[in-house]
């Protein structure tokens, strides 16, 4: 395939855009990947007093989950970009997988562990035995 010279800026902004979404791919896998490594895993930023909470609840439940603090990742904040895909473009930390599966953001875990879910979800994935 030829370029001529015009065309060849739209060219390397098309690789940039595939670079990019690569790079998205490559950043959700790799959430995907982490997520389903522990019971409980927690993507998480050391400065947010959201994600400190939500770390919180879960250690005062007896719940000991992996955190991962996006910024201390050199791709944390691709993999943060990656999270708020997930949960559909709304704030991407912190966020909870339980059993490898995207339970969401502090609001869909307050209302879990309000509504008396959380507890036996912890349960079923091995993450509390009592």
């Amino acid at each position: 395939m030829q370029y001529q010279e015009s065309n060849s800026f739209r060219g390397n902004h098309r690789t940039t855009k595939v670079k990019q979404r690569s790079s998205c791919s490559d950043s959700l896998e790799r959430v995907v990947k982490l997520a389903s490594v522990s019971a409980v895993v927690i993507f998480s930023s050391s400065s947010c007093c959201m994600c400190h909470a939500m770390k919180r609840l879960f250690c005062e439940l007896g719940v000991n989950p992996t955190v991962y603090e996006l910024d201390h990742d050199p791709n944390g904040k691709s993999m943060e970009k990656a999270l708020s895909k997930l949960l559909g473009n709304s704030p991407a930390i912190p966020v909870v997988f339980i059993g490898g599966e995207l339970i969401g953001s502090m609001d869909r875990v307050m209302a879990s562990h309000i509504s008396g879910s959380l507890v036996p979800l912890l349960k079923e994935v091995g993450a509390l035995w009592l």
